[in-house]
This record gives structure tokens, sequence and C-alpha cells, in this order.
């Protein structure tokens, strides 16, 4: 489902909808403040959270991705542990693309499973459990800011400069799981993810005063040798924000005859490849997706269907480095 718009109205001009829905947002803060509040298990190896403080998309499982290659730079062996959102498995059990789609365990858990071992599992802490057993030296979270169990070393917020916060009011008034104020207490830092004119406007909306550091970065194409210039393409996605995947696009030269947003991990069925398809052969154009909407596709559809590869880029790496410097000093 898309947001609604009054979710990313300006902070200062939240609309009547959010003040209308104030008590019950009210009431969501409450629980999540109760929740945060239980103690937490630790697994016995360092735990690095990538969560955030909406709901939906902020750049997470790209988070994790370069996390899991800073540390591998250390020679320290990570594994992720996701809930596997809209996955049927409880888990734990480790990502497997040779045995499981994405209907077993979620589309982020098997794009991240390419380049790092991944635990899918509902109850978090048993999967950093099993995670610790195999062997982890360290445990990257994706998702579960909002979730005491396992117990934290390292949490960065990652946040879409694009959007920002939002209306800065909490579920269903606004996008967030908690108030920024209270969800910025358990945070070592803030990742803000966008390009320029986005960075520029979370700075001026939300970065005055934070109490925790901010770090800024972006989703940059990976280099792979496709010349994307010129390429007549029916774009579509399904992640948090579909408009930034084709901006990127675009940006790289495609030519998007048409794009098709799609809600965040949604099912591409055989009926909706089948569309996809045909609009894509009657405009003479080649279907593209992004890395997380393929894993959704059975293995035979991904042949043909291009996928646009991003790679996240920080702008310094100092805070994130020193921060893992305290946590393996030997790494």
């Amino acid at each position: 489902m898309r947001p609604p718009a009054f979710w990313v109205s300006p902070p200062d001009r939240p609309g009547w909808q959010a003040r209308a829905l104030g008590p019950l947002a009210a009431l969501y803060a409450a629980a999540t403040a109760r929740r945060v509040r239980r103690p937490g298990t630790h697994p016995g190896v360092p735990v690095i959270c990538a969560g955030n403080l909406v709901a939906g998309g902020a750049g997470k499982t790209p988070t994790v991705i370069a996390l899991a290659a800073r540390l591998a730079r250390r020679g320290i062996t990570a594994h992720a542990v996701s809930r596997g959102y809209g996955g049927a498995l409880d888990g734990p059990v480790r990502a497997d693309p040779a045995r499981h789609t994405a209907a077993d365990t979620g589309d982020e858990p098997l794009l991240l499973s390419a380049f790092l071992p991944v635990w899918v599992a509902r109850d978090r802490l048993t999967g950093a459990q099993a995670a610790a057993a195999a062997g982890a030296q360290a445990i990257l979270l994706d998702d579960g800011f909002q979730n005491p169990d396992p117990a934290k070393d390292l949490s960065l917020v990652v946040v879409d400069a694009g959007t920002g916060f939002g209306n800065g009011r909490v579920l269903p008034a606004g996008p967030l799981r908690e108030p920024v104020s209270e969800g910025l207490k358990r945070a070592d830092l803030v990742l803000a993810i966008g390009e320029a004119a986005d960075q520029a406007r979370f700075a001026a909306t939300w970065g005055r005063g934070l109490p925790v550091p901010l770090v800024t970065g972006r989703l940059a194409p990976l280099a792979t040798g496709m010349d994307w210039h010129g390429l007549r393409a029916l774009a579509f996605a399904g992640i948090g924000r579909p408009e930034k995947f084709f901006a990127s696009l675009r940006a790289a030269g495609a030519d998007l005859v048409r794009v098709v947003p799609l809600d965040d991990h949604q099912p591409i069925g055989d009926a909706l490849l089948a569309r996809l398809e045909a609009e894509a052969r009657a405009a003479g154009a080649q279907l593209v997706t992004t890395e997380k909407d393929a894993v959704r596709l059975l293995p035979a559809a991904r042949e043909r269907v291009l996928t646009f590869p991003v790679r996240l880029e920080l702008d310094d790496w100092t805070v994130i480095d020193r921060a893992l410097d305290r946590l393996f000093p030997s790494g």
C-alpha cells in the first residue's frame, strides 16, 4: 500500500488527518515504548542493527551489504538475521537460494544471501543465536531496531533523506514507529541516504540538534559493464520509493517508455509478469527491475528481465569505522 499523502507533509504542517489520529498515535507510541524497555538477551557476539524509525523502506538492506563488506575487510565473518517479511518460514533457518524462494524467506533474505550467510527467524534472538552457533563473528540485523532482542552493540538508524521522518508523527498519524526523540536515545548514529538535494533538505528539516552523529551516503549504480544509455526500458519496482529507482535508471541514460510502481514486497505473479512483458513487447522495450524485485521472480523469468544493481556509497566512513574499532579492537 502507498503511504497516505499527509504522512509526507512538512512536520510543522501535519494536516487535519494527522491531528485527528493523534490519540491512536499516542497509544501506538506507548506500546512501542513498553516493548523497547524490555531487557534484551545478548547472543555472545557483537550485534549491529541497521534499523529505522519509519514504516517501510529506507535503505536498510543496502546498508547491511555495505557493513558486511566493511567487516570482511577486517577479517570479520558476519551473518545477517532477518525476520523474513513476506515469507512463510518461522525459522531459524539459513536462507538458501537453491532451496528457498521469496515465498519461503521473503525477498530481502534471498537478496542478502548472495553476499553473506543469512538467517530467517520470526524470533530474531533465536536467529542470532543460530548465527553465533554457526560461527558468525558479527551479527547484522536487517531491521529490528524496535525489538529489544537480541541486545545490540551498535545501532544505525537508516533514513531516506528524501522523505526524512515524514510529518514527524507516529503511526497511524504518520510513518513513525516511535517518536524521533525517543528512538534516537537508543541510536549510535543516523545514516541518511539520498542525493545532494535530498541531503540538504533532510539536514535543514531534521539535522539540527541531532543527539547522534549524522552519516550521509547514496545508492550508486554498480559498475557491471552494462551500457544503459539509450536503452528503451519498461521499468517496474516494488520497493519503498520506486521513483528513486526510476530516477536512477534515467540518470544512467535509459529511455523509460513506461514505469510501473508496485507496492513494497508485492508478489510478482505469472499474470502480472505476462502483462508487463506484453506491454514491453508492444513498446519495443526491455523489462528492467531492482535486485530486490528480481529475487521474487521465478528463475526462468529472471533471464528475461534486466536487473539494475546499486550499492551504498558513504561520503565518510570515519564514524562507523571508529565504532567498529571499539567492537573489534584487533580486527
